[in-house]
């Protein structure tokens, strides 16, 4: 059993921590939100992740796992703090905002009275562990990078049997620490990868790098499809099967977006410039996806011929399903866009009403499939919510000359034609 403290309830901090909780360690989060703490305490989730409920209700019961706002008594009594704390970028910079890490590092610094093992778990630039390594002095603490790689909507699963767990230390004292606090996890086949620290901070923003640098490819291919005529999920199929491009992240749709891969393709820049590198292909994706907002944007009008007067509805606005995270969604352009054209709007999604949307005027929240869409002139399929691969469109009650803009492809083109449903897809040949 280990004594570990996560500094920060967000995403990360909080499913981390239930999960570490689950394997049997004694775990105590901490959060400056006196609100959230409060509501944790009595098993409330601040965000939604399917599975993580039952195992946190399930570990406050066991006494595994306590939520506190008091920093100072966590880290006396942990003996592993995991920094989870945000690093988002800085206000129209490609910079890395790290005052968060570095006053969570001071923190567990001044109340460190024997030895701790710092654990930065936020994504951070390389050489954030040195920076963090130079305000100890002379305190017996070791620092060490281990990225996490939990994706929303799936983090549960995630944790629990990883792609791989990477431990960047230059210790190897604290390493064979960190690989007992995982040892249930390697004992069910989790890869326990082992880099200097640096190297494991580069490994994450390489890794949604890359990710981001596929989504950014096929949605370009997917436009050249559509102006010849081409399905771009042949073409993804095609490429995909070879199993050194492999098939994930090869779907066309919007841009990317959510809490990692738009801060950290620019965090990775942003590095690369104050090593004095140049990359160029990653410079290009966080391009090409700003493009991909517009041009998805753009083809609304074309195909509701003018926006004015019309009614729209989203189906779905976070930028993934499974998740209520709003953080990059496309909709937070597309929605304000139409309403300033003149569009009314309204929207469903299954996690809620979104305080994005509130004071946008004409923007109404709708509390099911078929209230937000009557009487819509247009349907955009945003976000790919399992209940919304079995609409019946022909049973809703819209207007007769509704359309169906579906940018991820849920459906079948070709089927939507024979049931005379005016459909415009995503890479794919265009039928009406």
């Amino acid at each position: 059993m280990h004594k570990l403290c996560m500094i920060g309830t967000g995403y990360v901090g909080l499913v981390s921590g239930v999960c570490f909780a689950d394997l049997g360690n004694q775990v105590i989060c901490v959060d400056q939100d006196k609100e959230k703490i409060k509501k944790l305490r009595y098993g409330i989730s601040p965000i939604y992740e399917p599975g993580l409920d039952e195992i946190l209700k399930k570990n406050i019961n066991d006494k595994r796992i306590q939520f506190t706002d008091n920093l100072s008594e966590a880290v006396k009594q942990s003996d592993i703090i995991f920094l989870c704390v945000g690093t988002p970028n800085k206000k129209n910079s490609l910079d890395v905002n790290l005052s968060y890490v570095f006053k969570a590092a001071k923190e567990v610094i001044k109340n460190s009275k024997s030895h701790k093992i710092i654990v930065t778990k936020s994504t951070v630039p390389v050489s954030t562990g040195d920076q963090i390594e130079k305000l100890i002095k002379k305190k017996k603490i070791s620092v060490i990078s281990n990225p996490e790689f939990l994706r929303e909507g799936e983090a549960i699963r995630d944790f629990r049997f990883p792609d791989r767990i990477v431990i960047g230390s230059n210790e190897s004292k604290a390493t064979e620490i960190m690989r007992s606090l995982y040892t249930p996890l390697i004992n069910k086949g989790a890869k326990f990868y082992v880099t200097n620290r640096r190297g494991a901070e580069l490994i994450k923003y390489a890794s949604n790098a890359f990710l981001a640098t596929k989504i950014s490819f096929i949605n370009e291919i997917a436009n050249l499809c559509e102006k010849s005529g081409i399905n771009v999920e042949d073409v993804a199929l095609g490429i995909g099967s070879d199993n050194r491009i492999g098939s994930r992240f090869l779907r066309a749709g919007p841009a990317y977006g959510g809490s990692c891969f738009p801060k950290d393709t620019k965090g990775l820049v942003a590095t690369g410039k104050k090593f004095k590198t140049d990359l160029s292909i990653v410079n290009s994706v966080i391009k090409s996806n700003e493009n991909r907002k517009k041009f998805l944007l753009e083809r609304i009008p074309k195909i509701l011929g003018r926006v004015k007067g019309k009614s729209i509805t989203f189906l779905g606005v976070t930028f993934k399903p499974n998740t209520d995270d709003m953080r990059d969604s496309n909709s937070l352009i597309m929605i304000p866009y139409l309403s300033k054209k003149g569009a009314r709007i309204k929207y469903y999604d299954p996690t809620g009403e979104k305080k994005e949307f509130k004071k946008i005027k004409n923007v109404e929240y709708a509390f099911s499939v078929n209230q937000a869409c009557m009487n819509a002139d247009l349907i955009v399929l945003h976000t790919e919510w399992d209940e919304f691969k079995a609409i019946e469109f022909n049973t809703l009650k819209t207007k007769k000359t509704c359309k169906v803009y579906d940018l991820r492809n849920l459906f079948d083109y070709k089927e939507m034609k024979k049931k005379k449903i005016k459909y415009y897809s995503v890479g794919r040949p265009n039928l009406n």
